[in-house]
């Protein structure tokens, strides 16, 4: 009776054994396409708010880094800053749904992303087996940012408002020299949203925005933005696996993108438009979302494209 447990046991392993060695067959196509392509993988919500799946994106950095890819990580922080805020009983005044940064808050929201979402960020990747720095946009003056304004319609007088949204920036420049030193390296960075504005006032930036903007200075193969939905969905809820730019804005115009996810599908394109091959929506819930979409046929969630 053991005999035949131990038989099937090492049946049942030699079988895992071959279903790995194949993963790889099916991989190297794509291990080799992406060989010293640079990957912009813009990091956050569940994906990074989850500790075990944090572990495991930690890990898929590795593996890019091992294959030969040029990994670059842009975090967001955005529910660590609003605890930090509340804990320190910082109050912020919203208009429209948009938070008002001034000095005080702007502080508090560097120290988190800079320090302590970023330092974990590293500790992971580097605990996983790889090499990672932690910079800012303020490092080697890599974000030179402006001061973000929004306007909104005044009912009142119908007119159009200009709000002052205090320190919330938005990139003006790219400066990716410090990137092309590690590009050289085997060192991965890991970036956090914050840039220098014209009178070297610190500026928090959107993620998003950011990821697109690094991707596109660096003219990418992907911008891969880790997302807490599957892709974009057609009218069934149906996921769309491919969409070329001109195709994005019609879903936008004909409602099919809607409320949260019109901001990053139109960072999507803004970066195909400034010469990254690819951008991706992915869902981060799932794991090894990253290497699924870089290394198997099927890919993963709804890439933009550049127009034919």
């Amino acid at each position: 009776m053991n005999d035949t447990n131990d038989q099937i046991d090492m049946s049942q392993t030699e079988g895992r054994w071959m279903e790995q060695a194949k993963i790889l067959s099916e991989a190297l196509p794509f291990m080799k396409r992406n060989a010293g392509q640079t990957i912009v993988i813009k990091y956050g919500g569940h994906a990074m708010g989850d500790p075990a799946m944090a572990r495991l994106f930690a890990r898929d950095m590795v593996v890019l880094r091992q294959v030969g890819s040029n990994p670059l990580v842009v975090h967001g922080g955005g529910p660590q800053i609003g605890a930090m805020l509340e804990r320190l009983n910082i109050k912020c005044e919203f208009v429209d749904g948009l938070r008002i940064t001034d000095q005080q808050t702007v502080d508090v929201v560097e120290m988190v992303l800079s320090g302590s979402i970023n330092k974990k960020i590293v500790s992971n990747i580097n605990e996983a087996g790889g090499f990672a720095v932690g910079l800012s946009g303020k490092d080697g003056n890599l974000i030179q940012a402006e001061k973000l304004t929004r306007t909104r319609h005044n009912t009142d007088s119908n007119i159009e408002e200009i709000l002052d949204l205090g320190l919330v920036g938005q990139p003006r420049e790219i400066r990716p020299h410090i990137l092309d030193f590690f590009r050289k390296s085997d060192i991965t960075p890991v970036i956090a949203p914050i840039g220098s504005g014209p009178d070297g006032q610190t500026l928090n930036i959107n993620a998003d925005t950011v990821a697109g903007a690094i991707a596109g200075s660096l003219s990418a193969r992907r911008l891969l933005m880790l997302t807490d939905v599957e892709g974009v969905l057609d009218s069934k809820g149906k996921l769309i696996s491919e969409l070329t730019v001109s195709q994005a804005r019609e879903r936008i115009a004909d409602g099919t993108i809607s409320g949260g996810m019109i901001p990053k599908i139109e960072t999507c394109i803004e970066a195909v438009e400034a010469g990254v091959r690819g951008a991706v929506i992915i869902d981060g819930r799932v794991a090894h979302a990253v290497l699924v979409e870089l290394y198997t046929e099927h890919g993963a969630g709804t890439r933009i494209s550049p127009d034919p």
